[in-house]
């Protein structure tokens, strides 16, 4: 799996990029929200998702770690692919559709090219309580869980052995205990003491 790539800026389109690293060319597909954030810089890192099918390896550009998670999260939804998802997240920011499941906003899903009522119901259903637990909550502003710190203890659980749903549960009862004031190694202590 290829995380992200660094290296020069050879060729920008509103669609995709061309990015030299170690003089191999990358073609890498992008979003318009992602087009915009890269402007005309010459060195440029970009965090990538690779899909794999039978005819192709594509690999998907993303300038913020926000996008890239929203098209996680769009592309596990049945029926959404990776391109429908590049096409939603060049229609709204990422924090725009966060905000918009949340709230049930099915016209604003709508709204997006390629995305008819079923599908945006689909969204809504499979994608409201995921983005309410990263710390989204009923207004789709964030929330008062400091989305880095959660994911970062999550990890390092997992990593350790505990079991997702186990991992989750600990780690939210502790950062509604505790509020922000909690640093990451003792959140990932109590956590542990707990699971």
């Amino acid at each position: 799996m290829i995380a992200y790539l660094k290296g020069k800026l050879a060729h920008k389109e509103p669609t995709f990029v061309l990015l030299e690293v170690n003089g191999i060319g990358y073609q890498v597909s992008i979003s318009l929200n992602t087009f915009s954030e890269i402007k005309d810089r010459e060195d440029l890192t970009l965090l990538t998702y690779m899909h794999v099918r039978e005819d192709a390896h594509i690999l998907f550009g993303f300038a913020s770690e926000s996008e890239k998670q929203m098209f996680q999260h769009l592309i596990s939804v049945n029926g959404v692919g990776p391109n429908t998802a590049l096409v939603v997240l060049s229609y709204l920011s990422p924090t725009d559709l966060k905000a918009a499941i949340v709230r049930e906003d099915v016209a604003t899903l709508q709204s997006v090219k390629g995305i008819g009522g079923k599908t945006a119901q689909r969204l809504v259903l499979e994608l409201k309580d995921k983005l309410r637990k990263d710390g989204f909550d009923d207004t789709g502003k964030p929330g008062l869980i400091h989305n880095t710190i959660r994911h970062e203890a999550l990890t390092a659980l997992i990593t350790l052995g505990i079991a997702k749903a186990a991992a989750e549960k600990s780690v939210d009862a502790i950062l509604k205990k505790s509020g922000n004031t909690i640093s990451l190694e003792e959140l990932v202590k109590q956590a542990l003491k707990n699971a």
